[in-house]
């Protein structure tokens, strides 16, 4: 009974609390601004609720008090009687100061709580903090021009980076020659089957596929003239010349050369690259050389399965789709398609292997301490990779013209 009876006087008291507060609140005052001049000094005098609830109450008072209270010696704020302080009153209220201080009137404040001081102090440090300037607009040509001269500056820059891995490279394959370091047969056997040998399927497809549509495409136009033989000859030489080194280098530098950039990107953020150099190893010669030496092995192989799996592509659909039977097609290549097309795509392939392992292995090395850098240089090395391709297939192209090639 008396536990019980103890427990009612709890519940009773908490209830006595609860109702009291709602009532204080319920009955707080509504913001009251007063001012009166002492000794010279004029005292602006804040009380009740400095809230968003009063704010227009006080909003009011403040731009009354600031139009009628002229420019007088001193100004002091007294918070004493304010009851409850929000940031927009603070706002209001130091709106009040700042109108004096900017016309070079003293003022100071008293009877801040240590809550309200706090908030006080907020507000004044966010609406004193000065503005950041606008800058200024920029035409638009202007812009354009410095995107330029920023983007030839970062082509020279990748040039550079370039030319510096290539002969460090050609300098760590002079000490392999000449015996003086070890020439790490079992990594370049490793990358050979990881960027060509695993890459077989993939590539043999897309080839395949391609050499159907052209062929496809072929018949289609070519039947209008009566001139179906010669769309063996347009499949033949297109692939053989083009089409087969250039999707084959484009693929692998998207699959092959990412890769090489995220490895070494890896090894670079985790500092395994410093580790090699403190174990006196170089990290050309270990990570950089192999790999350059299985791409242009594993191109030049891969080239030759894309072409033969185009030209299957093409016998397939022209025996399906043009009515031409792979005997006369596979005829109609041995009779008019000369062997020098097969060595001028071959011809184009180590220069592509080169290019594509250069900058993936460049733009690996550029890789800062962040996941985001390296995706960006992974990025950057397929991009860059891809379109280096293209300009040297049609630098090929220009030059296999100039010769009458």
């Amino acid at each position: 009974m008396e536990r019980r009876g103890a427990r009612a006087k709890l519940a009773h008291a908490c209830d006595t609390i609860e109702n009291r507060a709602v009532t204080t609140e319920a009955l707080a005052p509504a913001a009251t601004l007063t001012s009166r001049i002492d000794a010279g000094r004029l005292v602006v005098a804040l009380g009740g609720a400095w809230t968003a609830d009063t704010a227009s109450a006080a909003e009011a008072g403040t731009t009354k008090l600031k139009a009628e209270s002229g420019t007088p010696q001193a100004v002091l704020m007294d918070f004493s009687d304010v009851t409850r302080l929000d940031t927009l009153g603070g706002t209001l209220a130091y709106g009040i100061e700042k109108a004096f201080a900017d016309k070079g009137v003293s003022v100071e404040r008293t009877g801040l709580s240590e809550a309200a001081a706090v908030i006080y102090g907020e507000v004044v440090t966010g609406l004193s903090a000065p503005l950041e300037p606008v800058p200024p607009r920029v035409p638009v040509l202007r812009m354009a021009l410095e995107k330029v001269g920023t983007e030839t500056i970062s082509a020279i820059d990748d040039l550079k980076a370039l030319l510096d891995v290539l002969g460090k490279v050609v300098v760590a394959l002079g000490k392999v020659v000449t015996l003086s370091s070890p020439f790490r047969f079992a990594a370049v056997i490793t990358q050979l089957d990881r960027m060509a040998f695993r890459a077989t399927p993939i590539i043999a497809l897309i080839t395949f596929l391609i050499g159907a549509i052209i062929c496809q495409q072929g018949f289609f136009f070519f039947r209008k003239f009566g001139a179906d033989t010669y769309v063996v000859d347009l499949v033949s030489v297109l692939t053989l010349r083009e089409i087969g080194v250039l999707i084959v280098s484009i693929m692998v530098a998207g699959r092959t050369g990412s890769a090489f950039t995220a490895e070494i990107g890896s090894m670079k953020m985790r500092e395994e690259i410093d580790a090699l150099q403190v174990m006196g190893l170089n990290p050309i010669e270990v990570l950089v050389l192999p790999r350059l030496i299985a791409l242009m092995i594993g191109l030049p192989l891969l080239t030759i399965i894309g072409d033969l799996s185009a030209l299957a592509g093409g016998a397939v659909v022209a025996q399906v789709y043009g009515g031409l039977s792979i005997e006369s097609f596979l005829q109609r290549f041995q009779d008019e398609v000369s062997t020098r097309h097969i060595w001028i795509g071959l011809a184009k392939a180590p220069f592509m292997a080169l290019i594509i392992g250069l900058v993936a292995c460049v733009e690996g090395l550029r890789v800062k301490g962040s996941a985001e850098s390296l995706g960006a240089q992974t990025t950057a090395s397929v991009v860059k990779a891809i379109f280096l391709v293209i300009v040297v297939d049609g630098l090929f192209a220009i030059f296999y013209a100039a010769i009458g090639q």
